[in-house]
């Protein structure tokens, strides 16, 4: 098939290749040579040309008729559109292919056939000439049809394809781009199927697709034809892969989220020949377990790693990518089965910042919540589309409200100020198109069009961290713009405090020098949210607690191991969003009465007067009623650093009493495997209690050193209890305060250890952050929102010393 005019197989194609089969095929062409080799690999198939479609319109003497009737469409007119576009398509699905043309498909089908068997089921793509570019790709502008066997349906549903060149998405959107109609061609492509029917399939992004963090691998996963994720029917698993420790052989998962997976799309009948797909409910069972094995996760991200790897290089700089991907239930082989560029977070600066802030939302509880794309603020009144024949509902600036959005509806969601949907995870249909368009949406959650009424005034929040919600009214936002020189730091180091996991990957970006504290129990609650001893003594739990309890282990091999498989996470997220630099993750430092809070936490937590300085912190660890919750959590450290690789995680004890409890702790530490000094572990302990300044020497002698927890100092050095409303006129300026710290720091100086303030005292007070910059502290650790204000701050008052 050498000499064939209008055919090209995949590996006779290359990326070089758009003008002669569009953007999607010259890709399959290149990653076919690419992945020839490789464990993952593309599914065989062949590429009509665009001089074919050229010649379908002249053969059936279409351009004439096609493009007068696009010259003055109004695009703004949507039932013109609808109309003429209609119009348009009929008269390709009218016309016929040449009688040579019929012939070459014929013959390379009949190749696949002799490849796979006769009537082969293969999928049928569009692949346009200005598509897949890096300044140009919208999702789902033209058709794909899936399932399709035998020759006649291959030639039907290839008219079909060629037809889709001028949906109502497809005009509109090369009108807004620029491109001509009449310069911009289709080619078919012609791709044996992979039987995720029985299986799964999803997408992978080589970069968080919500900070633009290019360190990672995002996989979306679901049961069944691809088809669902990218459309937002279901909510995907979710697996996020470190890239750099990955290449070390590590099993860097640094984040896994269970999604609902409620459904799956299959073929409708397997004994006849069909194209049509249905949708059907997944076993309760298959939903409460993750759709693909941790090997797949990591054999995916692999691969994805080596596609841009290869585009980059060929690019010249680089290269993220949008990768769709399947597995065959009948074999269990994986398949790549199209990449091209990322489009939106590799167009972006990284030396401007906006931060978009509510001013105050104290008492104010969002109407609807699900996952969070973007991280903006928008308002609007809230408009339902139920579907296609309701768009003319929605006026400029509108928040498009939906169960799941439609490719039909790209010409009218530009006008959308922000997008809430029903169903539809990260990257589906509503959450690209929003990227894309730059505004903020809440995808997946699940009761949108229930819980909000057409032309409610809402305010759509994506500025709070993974999760997004949708308030009631107009709430007044910041938006705050930083521009960023990372080529000065200052020579104290400039740390975060991170509380949430979710939000360190957009962290990560703002100048730092690493991770000053990270609370464990703020990882416990935010993603675990159970006592671990409830856990641990899982199967003498009843009930409706034992029920919850089930509810949250879902997908997990055991109770316990879902404590630390997710506290691993947390860490392991925050550690990979930083690394090389040094993470320091304090164990967990609840009281009592917030233990008591967590999920099956009454039964085991006693009643404190004051658990301000009653039950916690290192006095926990050692007791017999919480020594098992303690090992859990060194089990996960240890994981964290020996599995995941990510070494630059320093661990950090809190409210340490005495030197001997910092001893007997140690001694714990290290029969759970978790051991100072071994591979380059720091150990750190809290200077929070007067005891710790006043022993300092001691202390010092069992520790790399301290992290001064200001707000704690306070209140025990004063006799404040920071709970307390009643007493707001004592903080940390107080001279008594200042003496315990300076002790603390020349004590840290004279051991020449490290000493550094993770108290919110340096990001509430400028004048404290001098002060501690004249002591010649090592480090200043800030909340994200201050961060820079103070770097420059610190910067000057260097400069002037």
């Amino acid at each position: 098939m050498d000499n064939y005019q209008y055919i090209y197989w995949f590996n006779q194609l290359t990326i070089d290749d758009v003008p002669l089969v569009g953007g999607k095929n010259a890709s399959l062409g290149e990653l076919s040579a690419l992945l020839e080799s490789s464990p993952i690999q593309l599914p065989n198939g062949f590429a009509l040309t665009a001089d074919a479609y050229r010649e379908y319109l002249r053969y059936n003497q279409l351009e004439d008729k096609i493009y007068p009737l696009l010259d003055n469409l109004d695009k703004t007119d949507l039932d013109a559109l609808q109309s003429v576009a209609a119009r348009v398509r009929q008269l390709i699905l009218n016309g016929d292919f040449t009688p040579e043309m019929k012939k070459q498909i014929a013959d390379a089908y009949a190749v696949l056939e002799k490849e796979y068997g006769e009537n082969t089921d293969v999928a049928v793509r569009s692949s346009a000439t200005a598509e897949d570019l890096p300044n140009a790709s919208f999702a789902g502008q033209q058709e794909t049809y899936l399932n399709v066997t035998g020759i006649d349906e291959l030639l039907s549903y290839s008219k079909k394809v060629l037809a889709s060149l001028f949906t109502d998405r497809a005009i509109s959107y090369r009108i807004d781009q620029g491109f001509e109609h009449r310069q911009v061609a289709l080619s078919v492509g012609v791709q044996k199927m992979v039987r995720s029917d029985l299986g799964a399939a999803g997408v992978m992004f080589t970069l968080d697709t919500e900070s633009g963090f290019r360190d990672l691998v995002l996989i979306n996963s679901a049961y069944g034809l691809g088809e669902n994720i990218v459309q937002g029917a279901v909510s995907p698993d979710e697996f996020f892969v470190f890239k750099p420790l990955l290449r070390e052989q590590f099993r860097p998962i640094v984040k896994r989220h269970l999604g609902e997976k409620t459904i799956k799309m299959v073929y409708q009948n397997e004994d006849i020949k069909h194209t049509t797909t249905m949708n059907i409910p997944v076993d309760e069972q298959d939903r409460g377990q993750f759709s693909i094995s941790d090997d797949d996760v990591l054999a995916l991200a692999g691969t994805g790693m080596l596609i841009e790897q290869h585009y980059s290089e060929k690019a010249g700089r680089d290269m993220p990518m949008d990768i769709e991907w399947a597995k065959d239930g009948q074999t269990g082989q994986l398949f790549i089965l199209q990449a091209r560029p990322e489009t939106v977070h590799s167009q972006q600066s990284k030396n401007v910042i906006a931060n978009f802030k509510l001013d105050n939302k104290d008492g104010i509880k969002p109407i609807v919540k699900g996952k969070s794309v973007g991280k903006k603020i928008a308002s609007g009144k809230a408009t339902i589309i139920a579907n296609k024949s309701e768009m003319d509902k929605l006026q400029p600036g509108d928040v498009l409200v939906s169960d799941i959005t439609d490719p039909d509806w790209e010409p009218i969601m530009k006008k959308a100020s922000a997008i809430v949907t029903n169903r539809g995870g990260r990257v589906c249909h509503a959450a690209i198109i929003a990227r894309e368009l730059g505004i903020p949406a809440v995808v997946g959650t699940a009761d949108a069009t229930e819980k909000i009424k057409s032309g409610d005034e809402i305010t759509v929040c994506c500025a709070e961290g993974d999760a997004g919600f949708v308030y009631s009214g107009l709430l007044p936002f910041e938006v705050t713009e930083h521009q960023i020189d990372f080529s000065k730091r200052p020579e104290t180091k400039m740390m975060l405090n991170v509380a949430d996991p979710h939000m360190a990957f957009e962290f990560a970006q703002l100048p730092n020098d690493g991770i000053g504290l990270a609370r464990l129990e703020f990882i416990i609650n935010n993603m675990i949210g159970t006592h671990p001893q409830a856990l641990i003594e899982f199967d003498a739990q009843e009930g409706e607690l034992k029920q919850k309890l089930s509810e949250k282990i879902s997908g997990y091999p055991s109770p316990t191991q879902y404590y630390v498989d997710r506290l691993a996470e947390g860490i392991g997220a925050i550690c990979a969003a930083f690394y090389p630099k040094q993470v320091i993750i304090r164990f967990s430092d609840f009281k009592s009465n917030e233990y008591r809070s967590l999920l099956g936490g009454a039964a085991y937590e006693p009643d404190e007067e004051n658990p301000m300085i009653g039950f916690r912190g290192t006095g926990r660890y050692f007791d017999s009623s919480f020594a098992d919750c303690f090992a859990l959590e060194c089990a996960a450290v240890k994981y964290v650093r020996e599995v995941q690789g990510l070494t630059n995680l320093a661990v950090m004890l809190p409210f340490v009493r005495t030197p001997e409890d910092l001893l007997s702790v140690q001694e714990l530490m290290a029969k759970h495997g978790v051991i100072r000094g071994e591979n380059g572990l720091k150990l750190y302990t809290m200077c929070e209690i007067p005891s710790n300044v006043i022993l300092a020497e001691r202390f010092l002698e069992h520790c790399d050193g301290f992290s001064i927890g200001s707000n704690d100092l306070t209140q025990l050095t004063l006799g404040v209890d920071r709970d307390s409303g009643l007493l707001t006129q004592y903080d940390e300026r107080h001279e008594a305060v200042t003496r315990m710290l300076k002790m603390a720091i020349e004590a840290c100086q004279k051991a020449d250890k490290y000493v550094g303030i993770c108290g919110q005292a340096p990001s509430d007070f400028p004048d404290i952050t001098r002060w501690l910059v004249e002591q010649g502290i090592s480090s200043i650790s800030l909340n994200p929102d201050s961060v820079i204000a103070m770097t420059e701050l610190v910067m000057d008052l260097e400069a002037d010393r």
